[in-house]
């Protein structure tokens, strides 16, 4: 099937008679297409899913709760959150954990109250954990022992609220509040009115400059990013000729990345609980983990970053599991190797290769590709998502490039948000007249198709995991012994980029690389640590302007690394 397929049947899913009718509104003073009859907050949308009543909603390990289930214990903790914890509507109330049932619930009872949500980093460490918080404004934070265990430092003299679960076999003080009874209550959620311009999830997302940003999103911008894959999926079910068939068994997805990301939390999480799939949740990434999850809970829509596809692919025993279930093996967050596509095509005829282009500002929504697009353009992160996504390319001075040639990559549509929390000069420049501009080139070849080449912002993708280069270099200036800094991507097989970094040392330091590794360790989270240092006995080269010379750095660094594998 080809796109144009599904754009058509589109038009009658979108009709004013459709399930998803398009209807103007203005919003921040601009006239925007919405979705009607989309619900008008998370917790209407909640109380949609909570009618697919005995299906399986969680899959975790030895636990299995149906939607029935997760509904009851939403209603017991945000009651709780209101009435004994004092959470009033618009307060921020933050999850720092790893994947579990408990975070679902968290997130679902949270935005249900009118509060908002703010997923941290699970990955972080204390300082960057304590600067989250700060920077969020939070009031309460929920989180499990391990990350208590790295925030208890920055906690004293504090007002923050802590609700606590054990895990990983660490324990919790005594004075710390549990999320456990919160959950098994007979609490149901109080009154209270939430309109859809409320704001309801702060995501934090590293851009090209110092600590990352937090990116706030109403009510309506997730549900427009809901709602549009609810539009695809239906229009997919006119142009197949299977809308109004129920499928043998309950779809199933497995949770593959961590929730506090746009990808896992959007896409993965609140749009399974809109169509009835099952969530089989990995706590962490693992491949024989993944395989054996697959072929056990029969899995449908496999969904992560292309590192993870590509160890689906790669795994020595995969012919020993039965993956048949499989329908769809998608990609997002980095992009996909155009060589994976055919590979995959052939390992796994029954599941269709899909990808999608969308940042935390956009709620995961920009681009899509799959089926015979995909495979005929391995290269093309697809064309605008329809219904309500417009692209556009812009040189540096705004103005709409030609087709085929490159251009900043701009998208408009109702699902994405409107600013950089706190910061309203990065809000300024990225966000104007509607239009987010993301920071990447690309060109649309004569059919629409958008290619990336190349980026503006100074940040690494690894893994799906977006690190800025300046706050990087600024956790390696805090060392005494550093005279210059410059972080870079190192192009990596299995992450696509990795981070490194040159620097160049106060002379008779004797600081080596593990030490200066061992250093930020305790300040970054562990993915954002250089996998590659090269210390630099002269000062770093500089352009004309002063600045550090970082594109001819980054060239002898990686000349210098591929020489060591020849």
């Amino acid at each position: 099937m080809h796109y144009p397929e599904v754009f058509a049947a589109i038009a009658a899913v979108t009709s004013p008679e459709g399930p998803f009718p398009i209807i103007e509104q203005e919003i921040d003073g601009v006239p925007q297409k919405v979705f009607g009859g989309l619900p008008d907050n998370l917790r209407d949308y909640f109380a949609f899913a909570a009618s697919h009543g005995d299906k399986e909603c969680l899959v975790d390990k030895g636990r299995r709760l149906s939607f029935s289930d997760v509904a009851k214990q939403v209603g017991s903790l945000g009651f709780a959150l209101s009435e004994q914890y004092g959470v009033s509507k618009g307060d921020r109330v933050a999850i720092a954990m790893r994947n579990s049932p408990e975070w679902c619930i968290s997130f679902m009872a949270i935005t249900s109250i009118g509060a908002v949500a703010v997923p941290m980093n699970s990955w972080w460490q204390g300082e960057e954990l304590a600067y989250g918080l700060s920077d969020c404004d939070a009031s309460h934070v929920i989180l499990d022992a391990a990350r208590f265990q790295r925030l208890a430092p920055h906690l004293q003299d504090s007002a923050l609220v802590v609700i606590g679960m054990e895990n990983e076999g660490k324990a919790l003080p005594e004075n710390v509040a549990r999320l456990e009874p919160l959950l098994a209550g007979d609490g149901v959620l109080p009154a209270i009115q939430i309109e859809s311009q409320d704001p309801a999830v702060i995501l934090y997302t590293s851009g090209s400059t110092g600590r990352p940003r937090g990116v706030l999103s109403t009510q309506r911008n997730v549900l427009s990013a809901l709602g549009t894959w609810l539009a695809i999926g239906t229009a997919v079910a006119v142009a197949s000729g299977t809308i109004g068939q129920e499928p043998e068994e309950q779809p199933g997805i497995l949770l593959t990345v961590p929730l506090f990301h746009v990808t896992g939390l959007n896409s993965l999480f609140l749009l399974s609980l809109g169509i009835g799939r099952k969530i089989v949740m990995m706590y962490k990434w693992d491949i024989d983990a993944a395989l054996e999850l697959i072929q056990a809970e029969k899995i449908t829509h496999f969904n992560g970053v292309p590192t993870m596809s590509m160890e689906l692919m790669k795994h020595p025993r995969r012919d020993e599991f039965d993956l048949s279930s499989l329908l769809e093996i998608a990609s997002g967050g980095a992009a996909r190797p155009a060589d994976q596509v055919g590979t995959l095509i052939d390992l796994f005829p029954g599941a269709k290769p899909s990808a999608g282009y969308g940042l935390t500002e956009t709620n995961a929504v920009g681009c899509i590709i799959g089926d015979d697009d995909y495979a005929e353009r391995p290269g093309s992160v697809g064309q605008a998502t329809p219904p309500l996504v417009d692209l556009k390319l812009v040189d540096e001075n705004g103005n709409e490039v030609k087709q085929g040639e490159r251009g900043e990559i701009c998208l408009r549509s109702p699902a994405i948000v409107s600013e950089y929390l706190n910061q309203p000069a990065a809000t300024e420049a990225a966000f104007k007249n509607g239009w987010f501009h993301t920071g990447d080139i690309g060109y649309q070849d004569e059919e629409g198709f958008v290619y990336i080449v190349d980026r503006i912002k100074e940040i690494i993708i690894r893994g799906g995991e977006n690190i800025s280069c300046t706050e990087v270099e600024e956790a390696i200036y805090a060392h005494p012994d550093c005279l210059e800094a410059a972080v870079f991507s190192v192009p990596d097989e299995r992450l696509g980029e990795i981070v490194g970094a040159a620097i160049h040392a106060r002379p008779g330091c004797g600081i080596n690389d593990e030490q200066m590794k061992a250093f930020l360790a305790g300040k970054l989270a562990g993915f954002k640590v250089p996998a590659h240092i090269w210390l630099c006995d002269e000062s770093l080269p500089r352009i004309a302007s002063g600045k550090i010379f970082k594109k001819q750095i980054r060239a002898e660094c990686i000349a210098k690394l591929e020489l060591c594998h020849v």
